[in-house]
């Protein structure tokens, strides 16, 4: 029995990993850890259109899935340079939110636990990168009201009165 769980884990051949326990982002096997950011620009916020499941096509905040042996805001820094080639300071954490979506069968297809941070962006002109098909600045005030989930919104919104807080 344990030789099976050596050989399975290729803890034999170290150099040489087994995919048991690569990070499968569809249909995981248990969920996924990632971090997004509210990234602020005075009364501004930077939202990023979805090119990749899940939610492609929809608004959302920069970010993505932390990689084995990097600390959470290293990993959001790393994103935010690879999704909008631009840097950020990064604020507190703001919440740490769930996202599971199930397919037609109730299987779960996606579940991420998002901790979302919120940043100062240090300029205004981000290149959307692979994981962005596009990307705008949009008012607080005037968030989209579609393509733009209200869990993100409830995001925005809460890291907008965090910024605020930390700077008074």
């Amino acid at each position: 029995m344990i030789l099976i769980f050596l050989r399975c884990c290729n803890l034999l051949e170290p150099k040489n990993p087994c995919q048991c326990h690569k990070v499968h982002r569809e249909y995981p096997k248990r969920p996924v850890l990632a971090v997004a950011a509210v990234i602020l620009r005075g009364d501004l916020v930077l939202l990023v259109k979805r090119a990749q499941e899940p939610s492609k096509g929809q608004w959302s905040l920069p970010g993505g899935v932390v990689e084995l042996g990097e600390e959470v805001r290293e990993a959001l820094i790393r994103e935010i340079r690879e999704e909008l080639s631009m840097e950020v300071s990064l604020g507190g954490l703001v919440d740490i939110v769930e996202r599971i979506d199930r397919d037609e069968t109730g299987e779960v297809r996606y579940h991420y636990v998002i901790l979302e941070y919120w940043a100062e962006a240090h300029d205004s002109n981000p290149k959307a990168g692979s994981d962005a098909s596009e990307y705008r600045w949009v008012r607080i005030d005037e968030l989209p009201k579609e393509q733009l989930s209200s869990e993100v919104k409830r995001v925005i919104m809460k890291a907008a009165a965090r910024s605020r807080n930390s700077l008074t």
